[in-house]
């Protein structure tokens, strides 16, 4: 009999945070976010997963970007945010969904905060082609 390791037995589950985290970020492209972004922080930290990280123009489309997410999120992957920051405010709206952060950003602020280069040594999960295209040709 062969001995499997812990690795071995991680990799042969499914990966419920990798879906939810690229549910997300398709729901970002389709509201018209940029730089849509999943960081896969696997490895790094012990705290979360994933990252999706998306860009507005305006507080309203960010307001849009995160309740479309939220509905998404109940409706398909039945989970529910545990915490959110931002949301008044509209420049960086942050929704925990435990082993899934998503970001949303005003262009200034994402900038600023530069959480690609902050996170410089994870992976980036390739999106799926139609979501990709459309959200560098904006």
């Amino acid at each position: 009999m062969t001995a499997v390791t812990t690795a071995q037995k991680a990799e042969s589950r499914p990966d419920h945070g990798r879906a939810r985290a690229l549910a997300a970020a398709r729901v970002a492209d389709e509201n018209r976010g940029t730089d849509v972004h999943v960081l896969d922080l696997r490895g790094l930290t012990d705290v979360f997963d994933y990252f999706v990280l998306a860009t507005g123009t305006s507080r309203r489309q960010l307001h849009a970007m995160a309740d479309e997410i939220e509905q998404m999120m109940k409706k398909e992957m039945h989970d529910s945010h545990r915490g959110s920051e931002g949301y008044e405010e509209g420049r960086w709206i942050v929704l925990d969904y435990g082993d899934v952060v998503v970001h949303l950003f005003e262009a200034e602020a994402r900038e600023y905060w530069d959480l690609e280069q902050l996170w410089s040594g994870c992976k980036t999960v390739p999106l799926p082609a139609a979501a990709s295209a459309a959200g560098t040709s904006r």
